[in-house]
């Protein structure tokens, strides 16, 4: 595990700052602060910062091929690696090392890009071919490791973060007011464009050439053609399951340091400790964090009688109203992509204790996106389901609900008169109140609205919409979930927050063998009357405990609302300040009056609130370059 990055000049005519390689190695020491490497060559510099987990003696980076005319620098785990390694030197290859690194050098000497088919892990690739003086990036399947990337007349310059690329001098930190709009919209920023104007992410299961100055970008691995019904028998279904989430999780094992488990309490962290505990010999490691009286659901309760039923070691931490926000600005900070997203908090802080005992953590993250796990997809289903049994009285019913003081009521009641297509993509998966959407007029600032010019039209969530057409509505849900909430919300807090401890995460949930097979399952394996999940608790209802079995589905609760309340006069101060209203975005008018209306509604805007603040302390981290020095 590390951070990556480097540049590549335009005909290579002139060499890469050696400098510049190393201020943006020491702005992402966190990822690696065991060790660091670099590569240069003419027009090309590479550099990385490690934090060792495998081969830690002679793992070193950059891997050169034998010859020194391949290398590499490489962020994340190729799990398979071992069988790679064998096959490789059966064929001829020389490896000096036993890293997972060095069988990317060789899969490529054999296979060129084709070699991103044979990695089964997490991964940011950049890989240097001197041979043809060509630069190819690469990201995982499915997003779970970052890599940025900006183009200049001079070249490419791409980084595991964006802080990094922002040490070129020259850089010019600008707002993209497409991604600052859809960033409003959905509370983070779904698809490859950033908030900062000129830097793109690469996308998941795609990978990048910068050759004879041109680049290109080329899909390597989709999830939609999984979606097929197969139509097993449930058991023969639930048993091969089985099979694949003990191979996956011993895979996610593997390790040279101590690994631990995040541990929720909910079915999919506890399915993790499961099937790791009857394996591991020595005591595993567990983590949680709880809120006490805050009135959400406590985790802890369960996370204890699950580390109690399988004999682990458990350890639990707390925090209150004061450290979630006194953190904020090192929140945004560490995540540099705005994401409004408060568990995010939570797990750095259960992170930052897990650093004190492990290097490695495991989560049981992708669950919800493999199996259907989340009541929007069970709820939209039975809506969609009531919608076709009404046919023309849909309408009614929608304004009949819209009259209901039950707010829960109230608020479905727009999506009966609207076609699925329209409100999965500014409905469910956006703002519950679009406020920044539809109703954009009521709060942006006359100019800023000028400025959007149209750029509002663009939607990835409707673009995977589109894609998936004629598979099932519940295959479509998946697969938009998981090219767009997963990456761009879940999987870059999971990344961000346990790097800033210098921590790594593993996700076998999100092998993409389990998501293969998840997809070619029948809707009904995952999503039945009201059931969730239902494959997977089926499978595992004789090894977990029934209280977790059966409970009901909490998420990582985390009481942001209650928080931001108490912190009142902070927030109004930040919102209110010049700095803030001169940015021209919102009619600060408007804003004022929506600082009067969570502690009066229940809440009802604490989002779109908490929006707003993470927006402000974003512009003063990045564009402003407040906390530049204060990390670096």
């Amino acid at each position: 595990m590390c951070g990556i990055c480097g540049q590549v000049k335009v005909r290579g005519e002139s060499a890469v700052d050696r400098a510049f390689i190393e201020r943006m190695m020491r702005s992402m020491e966190h990822r690696g602060p065991d060790d660091g490497g670099t590569f240069f060559s003419q027009g090309i510099g590479m550099g990385m910062r490690r934090l060792s987990i495998i081969d830690l003696e002679s793992g070193k980076q950059p891997i050169l091929n034998e010859t020194g005319e391949i290398a590499v620098v490489f962020n994340g785990e190729i799990y398979n690696y071992q069988e790679l390694r064998d096959r490789l030197i059966q064929k001829g290859h020389i490896l000096r090392t036993h890293s997972d690194t060095e069988v990317i050098v060789h899969l490529y000497e054999d296979l060129a890009e084709n070699c991103l088919q044979e990695l089964r892990g997490m991964f940011a690739i950049a890989l240097w071919d001197g041979r043809t003086r060509k630069l190819l990036l690469a990201r995982d399947r499915v997003g779970i490791k970052p890599l940025y990337y900006t183009l200049t007349p001079n070249g490419l310059t791409f980084a595991s973060e964006l802080k990094a690329l922002l040490q070129e001098h020259s850089f010019p930190r600008k707002v993209n007011p497409s991604a600052l709009h859809g960033f409003l919209s959905y509370s983070y920023n779904p698809g490859v464009e950033t908030l900062m104007a000129g830097v793109t992410k690469l996308a998941p299961g795609h990978y990048l050439t910068f050759l004879d100055d041109t680049v290109t970008t080329r899909e390597y691995w989709d999830l939609l053609p999984y979606f097929a019904e197969k139509g097993k028998a449930r058991m023969r279904s639930e048993a091969e399951l089985s099979d694949l989430l003990e191979e996956s999780v011993q895979l996610h094992l593997i390790s040279d340091v101590p690994v631990g488990f995040l541990l929720s309490g909910g079915v999919d962290s506890t399915i993790m400790v499961c099937l790791s505990a009857a394996k591991r010999q020595e005591g595993l490691e567990t983590f949680t964090i709880g809120f006490e009286g805050y009135g959400v659901e406590d985790e802890r309760e369960y996370a204890r009688l699950a580390a109690k039923r399988y004999g682990v070691r458990y350890h639990e931490t707390t925090i209150g109203a004061e450290q979630f926000y006194d953190f904020l600005p090192s929140y945004v900070w560490h995540m540099e992509e705005p994401v409004t997203e408060p568990p995010a908090v939570s797990l750095y802080y259960v992170s930052k204790m897990a650093r004190e005992r492990v290097k490695v953590l495991i989560s049981g993250e992708g669950g919800d996106e493999a199996f259907a796990g989340y009541p929007r997809y069970r709820n939209t289903l039975w809506m969609e389901a009531m919608k076709t049994l009404l046919g023309p009285a849909k309408g009614l019913t929608s304004r009949a609900l819209g009259s209901l003081k039950v707010a829960k009521l109230r608020n479905i009641a727009p999506f009966f008169d609207r076609a699925f297509d329209d409100y999965y993509d500014y409905g469910f998966a956006a703002s519950p109140f679009e406020l920044f959407n539809t109703q954009a007029s009521q709060i942006y600032s006359a100019d800023f609205l000028t400025s959007l010019n149209g750029q509002r039209d663009n939607r990835p969530i409707k673009h995977y919409l589109d894609k998936s057409k004629g598979k099932s509505l519940l295959s479509r849900m998946l697969y938009v979930d998981t090219k767009t909430w997963l990456p761009d919300r879940l999987l870059i807090k999971a990344d961000k927050m346990t790097m800033a401890n210098s921590l790594e995460l593993r996700v076998p949930l999100l092998d993409h063998k389990v998501l293969e097979f998840a997809a070619g399952l029948p809707d009904r394996q995952k999503v039945w009357f009201l059931s969730t999940k239902r494959i997977l608790k089926h499978t595992f209802e004789k090894r977990i405990p029934i209280e977790i079995l059966k409970r009901k589905k909490a998420g990582f609760l985390t009481p942001y609302e209650t928080w931001l309340k108490t912190c009142e006069k902070k927030v109004t101060d930040l919102l209110t300040d010049r700095r803030t209203i001169e940015r021209g975005y919102f009619d600060s008018r408007k804003v004022s009056e929506l600082l009067l209306k969570p502690w009066k509604a229940e809440g009802r805007y604490s989002k779109e609130i908490f929006n707003l603040v993470t927006l402000e302390l974003w512009h003063r981290a990045f564009i402003d370059a407040q906390m530049d020095l204060a990390h670096n």
